[in-house]
């Protein structure tokens, strides 16, 4: 066993372990009420998570995408109510930037194509300026890693909570905050990116990970499902035995496997383009995030109709799984928005580059 799927099997342990145990009905509950969740922050960072991207001399795990990937999936199947995906995102920037990553919960900024925000040079510092909208838990982080771009370069800077104002406060379907932050410019810290990071394709890890988070729910909608499917008699017999519905729940599956493949697809070419300083990973993070979205849609229709009325009541746990893959599906970019970016970028490479294309990146 190499040394990266040791560690990849170590925090898989880890991480599903300790959000297994610490984030229940209630906690989510309370989450949603909008109590704080210090607590599970303090969990999460003891066991050095949100810094899996962030090398290891400077003070993080050291993992690539592959091992970040089994941390973003393991969020999303226990809907962990703390920005602990972004809090990776931040970090693997952070470092990209040469920037330390504080101990506190971060977010990203923007996280929609089409807004930026401008970093200017400020005597030793820098001011952040502009707006951003649909920012994940912009009223909850202390810091923010903003991208911009200083004198034609790219660059990411690290905000600090008293450097921005909540402009509106909102959430998405599944109650998690998104909000719109207006940056006011004060002196911070900031650093250009390194050649590791490629600032065109910084949306599509974005993509890639909200891709591993809706895998991780439907692994979860699918365990529900199943046990649910098992439980629930109809004429004398649990209607798991009735072939409808398993021909619906064989859908399901394969749905969910098609997902995580991708996911890990789109991962382990992250790592091979971080690793070659230039490799393009565009293709396969593109595809990630088409084949979770569509199987987001999917999922949640089949998962609904076999539970009937009771997977629409509130009581049920089915609606933190279903409402967040509602959510996440549209964030960073929806099925439809990648796929014709993708279908734009093979049609201006040719026909006949098409297939070769595929072979290549087998």
């Amino acid at each position: 066993m190499s040394g990266d799927s040791e560690l990849r099997t170590i925090l898989g342990d880890q991480v599903n372990r300790l959000l297994a145990d610490r984030v229940g009905k209630n906690d989510l509950e309370s989450a949603e009420a909008g109590a704080p969740q210090d607590k599970l922050w303090a969990s999460i960072e003891e066991n050095g998570l949100p810094s899996v991207l962030v090398p290891e001399d400077r003070g993080g795990v050291g993992g690539g995408w592959d091992e970040a990937e089994v941390v973003i999936r393991a969020a999303g199947k226990y809907y962990a109510p703390v920005p602990l995906v972004e809090s990776v995102l931040a970090g693997w920037l952070l470092s990209a930037a040469g920037l330390d990553m504080p101990l506190s919960m971060i977010s990203i900024a923007p996280v929609r194509a089409d807004e930026a925000l401008t970093i200017q040079r400020d005597g030793d510092g820098y001011r952040v300026t502009g707006t951003a909208t649909r920012v994940p838990w912009g009223r909850v982080v202390e810091h923010i890693a903003a991208f911009g771009h200083c004198d034609g370069e790219a660059y990411v800077a690290l905000v600090p909570r008293a450097a921005w104002s909540v402009e509106q406060e909102d959430r998405n379907i599944a109650s998690e905050p998104r909000d719109s932050l207006r940056f006011d410019g004060a002196a911070l810290a900031a650093g250009a990116l390194s050649g590791a990071v490629d600032p065109d394709h910084l949306f599509a890890f974005g993509a890639l990970a909200r891709a591993s988070q809706i895998a991780g729910a439907l692994e979860s909608v699918l365990e529900q499902t199943v046990q649910y499917a098992n439980d629930r008699t109809q004429f004398g017999k649990p209607i798991g035995k009735f072939q409808a519905v398993q021909q619906e729940l064989a859908r399901m599956a394969g749905e969910v496997a098609a997902a995580g493949a991708a996911v890990e697809a789109g991962s382990r070419a992250a790592d091979r383009a971080r690793q070659s300083q230039g490799g393009d990973a565009g293709f396969e993070l593109a595809v990630a995030k088409i084949r979770a979205s569509e199987a987001a849609s999917i999922v949640a229709g089949i998962t609904h109709q076999a539970h009937g009325a009771m997977g629409f009541t509130y009581e049920h746990t089915l609606h933190f799984a279903t409402r967040r893959l509602w959510s996440w599906r549209a964030e960073f970019g929806s099925e439809t928005y990648w796929a014709e970016g993708l279908g734009r970028s093979l049609a201006a490479k040719g026909a006949l580059a098409l297939w070769p294309g595929l072979v290549d990146r087998g």
